[in-house]
């Protein structure tokens, strides 16, 4: 449970948006709340090797850098609670919160970094190997797999743009869709099917990731939905590319955001359509959803925040 009943500032969510976010309002003297949720150090936490975060020669593992930035965090007064919001007040100051616990805090401001889920085709083994060749990235992962053929399941333009940022590392990418024809943009699939490293595996779905977290994804085991016909692809990686969902139910019809769900944010600010709330990181962006952007993200709803507080007398 929170110690206070009252933040200046609360920051749900605490991956890395969360996190910078608390960083920076804790050293503006805010003395934050940040409340962990369901997935506490986000999704980083699911994944082992992070080579593409500056500041790491030689990388780190996921859990490590969060666990980092938690502890700078802390450092600074953030207070961390694990906490779940189930619903926020947001037409009166100061902001109400409900915690799945019961108990309540109000906040003068309230930075939003609650993050978006992967979507999954809900196998057991995607979960058993995420992190261990299992993964909804090709932009963090991809480089891993050099040399070694992958398979990527979706069949939209985010399954058209793994499978092409995949090819740049992968011996051969099997893109493996339910249907025979595909929902993405017509430029983007003619591109897909033009790259002689793609094989497309079609009117299929997954059955079966093969492998172990020692050995790692070893293959893909697909059925044909006409035929009926099993084969495994010797894919040594597996990313599921059908869509992210951003974590924000508990503010459909109080904050604005787009048809998927995403926060839309005043550019170039983190301001949401509530005076006082901000966004940061794959809450509000479904482009990039990169741990640094994300950060970057952070760092400016905190001063967003400052700033708006300090226009409304509060220090």
């Amino acid at each position: 449970m929170p110690q206070k009943s009252h933040y200046k500032v609360v920051v749900i969510g605490s991956g890395p948006a969360g996190l910078t976010a608390a960083i920076y309002a804790s050293r503006a003297n805010l003395a934050p709340l940040v409340l962990e949720g369901i997935q506490p150090g986000g999704q980083l936490t699911t994944t082992t090797e992070v080579e593409n975060y500056p500041g790491f020669e030689d990388g780190v593992q996921g859990p490590n850098l969060m666990e980092t930035m938690r502890k700078q965090a802390e450092r600074f007064g953030t207070e961390i609670a694990v906490e779940t919001v189930t619903a926020v007040e947001t037409g009166s100051r100061p902001f109400a919160l409900t915690f799945e616990s019961g108990g309540t805090v109000t906040c003068d401001a309230l930075i939003v970094a609650s993050g978006a889920s992967a979507k999954y085709l809900g196998l057991p083994s995607e979960k058993a190997l995420l992190g261990h060749g299992v993964s909804a990235c090709a932009t963090c992962d991809g480089f891993f797999f050099r040399g070694k053929e992958v398979a990527v399941v979706g069949g939209g333009d985010t399954a058209m743009e793994e499978t092409g940022f995949l090819t740049k590392f992968a011996s051969k990418v099997y893109l493996i869709h339910r249907r025979d024809e595909f929902r993405a943009s017509k430029i983007m699939e003619r591109r897909v099917r033009e790259n002689p490293k793609v094989e497309l595996v079609l009117s299929s779905v997954v059955e079966e990731i093969l492998g172990t977290p020692e050995t790692g994804v070893t293959g893909v085991r697909v059925k044909d939905v006409r035929s009926g016909a099993v084969r495994e692809l010797p894919a040594k990686g597996y990313f599921a590319a059908i869509g992210h969902k951003p974590n924000t139910d508990v503010f459909r019809g109080k904050l604005e955001m787009n048809d998927v769900g995403y926060l839309v944010v005043k550019h170039p600010t983190t301001s949401t359509s509530v005076p006082g709330i901000f966004a940061a990181g794959d809450v509000a962006d479904p482009i990039y959803r990169q741990a640094v952007s994300a950060a970057g993200e952070g760092c400016k709803a905190a001063i967003d925040a400052e700033r708006w507080l300090a226009d409304q007398g509060i220090h």
